[in-house]
């Protein structure tokens, strides 16, 4: 799993940060997800290295334009570049509604297939790897965060010791794989177990923007390997982020420490801490780091990788 910023400013891009974008690869399965898609998105996906045509989902956080501006574009490219795949776009009510205005005063048409999914919190994809569930923020306007769980996988399958006990290959591995008790003709029975690693914990990744402090992200944020977390404001400007119903960096690393995540990547920055004025981003970053140690800041194409969790059992050997 790697995470790519595609746009790391609040509002308006400046000449170094564009507004969100956030992919998540997952390098498997030769796809990724987006999450946000601020205007000039796709310009950014050119420059990195991600392969638009592996698009296969995208996540809204809410209909405000520096998260959305960007959708229509990509999604009338990708259909340009002929990609035969579905699309499934997931956000909250009016996403559709907008799209639909958009195809329709455009008079664009796509030549794929698209589907568009309303959120409710809870879990709104699964399939057999990941389950990313959605909760509600605290915004102008009606805003989800997202929190994407690997599941858990067998440990590494010993096939030497498979072959030297006589036990054949085909689907009996794939039964000791998935921990299943065999029986051989012989009469011997093997329990899969034996023949298995330690399991690979999954990985939990969460993304909220934009929103205020509030328990909704501290839940979706709970015991995350990764979390992003929105800091428009510095932590003298408070006011204006309770105003505006946006985060400080104080505020993203109390979720941060609240929810005892590992890791902190800070994004969706206000223009105003540019170099040279009397607050800068590293001021951001050192308030974030006082209360959040284990706290990055994000620019546009950082590409971070998710590194795999300790199983319970190595995490309590451990020195």
């Amino acid at each position: 799993m790697q995470i790519t910023f595609l746009g790391t400013s609040s509002g308006v891009p400046t000449r170094s940060r564009n507004v969100s974008g956030v992919a998540l690869r997952l390098p498997q399965r030769a796809e990724f997800w987006l999450f946000d898609c601020g205007e000039g998105t796709q310009h950014q996906i050119l420059r990195s290295d991600l392969k638009i045509s592996q698009l296969t989902r995208i996540f809204i956080t809410h209909t405000h334009g520096d998260h959305i501006f960007g959708l229509m574009g990509l999604l009338a490219s990708v259909g340009l570049a002929g990609n035969p795949h579905r699309i499934d776009i997931y956000g909250p009510s009016g996403l559709s509604d907008y799209l639909q205005a958009c195809q329709r005063y455009s008079h664009t048409h796509f030549s794929y297939p698209i589907k568009v999914h309303k959120n409710q919190p809870g879990v709104i994809y699964e399939d057999e790897e990941y389950t990313v569930s959605c909760g509600r923020l605290e915004h102008r306007v009606t805003a989800f965060g997202y929190r994407v769980t690997e599941k858990d996988r067998p440990g590494q399958f010993n096939v030497e010791k498979a072959k030297e006990l006589g036990i054949p290959a085909g689907p009996l591995y794939g039964q000791l794989k998935r921990g299943e008790t065999v029986t051989l003709p012989d009469g011997r029975q093997f329990n899969g177990a034996e023949f298995c690693g330690l399991p690979q914990v999954g990985r939990k990744i969460a993304y909220c923007t934009d929103t205020v402090y509030c328990e909704g992200a501290v839940e979706l944020a709970r015991d995350a390997d990764v979390l992003i977390h929105e800091a428009t404001f510095a932590h003298q400007d408070a006011q204006m982020a309770c105003d505006r119903l946006h985060s400080t960096s104080t505020m993203a690393a109390q979720v941060a420490l609240r929810a005892g995540v590992k890791q902190l990547l800070m994004t969706h920055f206000s223009p105003r801490y540019a170099p040279g004025n009397d607050i800068v981003l590293d001021d951001l970053l050192q308030e974030a780091r006082a209360i959040f140690p284990n706290t990055d800041m994000a620019y546009d194409f950082l590409t971070w990788e998710v590194p795999r969790r300790q199983t319970p059992e190595l995490a309590a050997t451990s020195p």
